[in-house]
């Protein structure tokens, strides 16, 4: 069973900068789409980056430009560099998987809240 583990949430400053990171396990298989997603309160969850095994990326427009996302050597890992950071930001973060197609592994969540 594939398991995603999320980190690096926290409390940031307007303008500040934050990473999160995650790391997959409990599979036997390429995971060739991973990538972010988030949830604000009384808002859907929204698509914040994906990246495949072969380097294509999607970003979200509202974060292009301050956000990069990259994946490990190992391509079971992939982080998410947030700069910039706006109060709107504020959500909680998912890291979302497949082996192809829309993400069907999602890890717990973490917390990101940016402070005006």
């Amino acid at each position: 069973q594939v398991r995603l583990v999320e980190s690096g949430g926290g409390l940031v400053q307007a303008g500040g900068s934050l990473k999160l990171s995650c790391a997959a396990s409990g599979y036997g298989f390429v995971l060739n789409i991973m990538g972010w997603y988030r949830q604000a309160p009384g808002k859907e969850r929204e698509l914040v980056a994906l990246m495949t095994t072969s380097g294509p990326t999607n970003y979200a427009d509202f974060v292009k430009g301050r956000f990069t996302i990259s994946r490990g050597n190992a391509k079971n890992s992939v982080s998410l560099q947030m700069n910039s950071l706006k109060p709107e930001d504020t959500a909680v973060y998912y890291c979302a998987a497949a082996r192809w197609g829309n993400p069907n592994y999602w890890g717990q969540g973490t917390q990101v809240t940016v402070s005006s």
